[in-house]
């Protein structure tokens, strides 16, 4: 079921510091900010030769990023992004297997334009997990 990794996300309470941090200090392509008001963030993908790191700064109080840098201020690691053929397939295979779809349970489009969903991080220790289709 699960492809490749296609990024692991980091919360970042300073999405213009974290950027200059990979880009001045690690000498790492960025994106420009790409706000997506539909998931309350504004994200930066780092790009690596294979895979990308993408950087979330909360868009809004009610963004779930704001929520976990109350928890973690100086930020860490949110999730990690596995792709998938078939999202459909994946998440009826999922369900079925017990694991819980957040949400709807309906994919949303996500940051690079494909439908995407996340699974509760209880069910994979303690790691939320998103599944993009490819």
């Amino acid at each position: 079921m699960l492809g490749r990794v296609n990024h692991i996300a980091i919360a970042v309470p300073d999405l213009a510091a974290a950027t200059a941090s990979y880009r001045d200090t690690l000498g790492a392509k960025v994106s420009q900010a790409q706000p997506l008001p539909e998931h309350g963030v504004t994200v930066v993908f780092v790009e690596l030769g294979n895979t990308k790191v993408e950087l979330l700064e909360p868009l809004g109080e009610s963004s779930p990023i704001a929520t976990f840098l109350e928890k973690n201020p100086a930020g860490g690691m949110h999730h990690i992004c596995y792709e998938v053929e078939d999202i459909i397939a994946a998440r009826d295979q999922l369900s079925d297997s017990g694991a819980r779809v957040l949400g709807s349970g309906e994919p949303k489009i996500g940051a690079h334009g494909k439908p995407v969903l996340f699974l509760h991080p209880k069910d994979f220790f303690g790691t939320l997990i998103e599944l993009e289709q490819v």
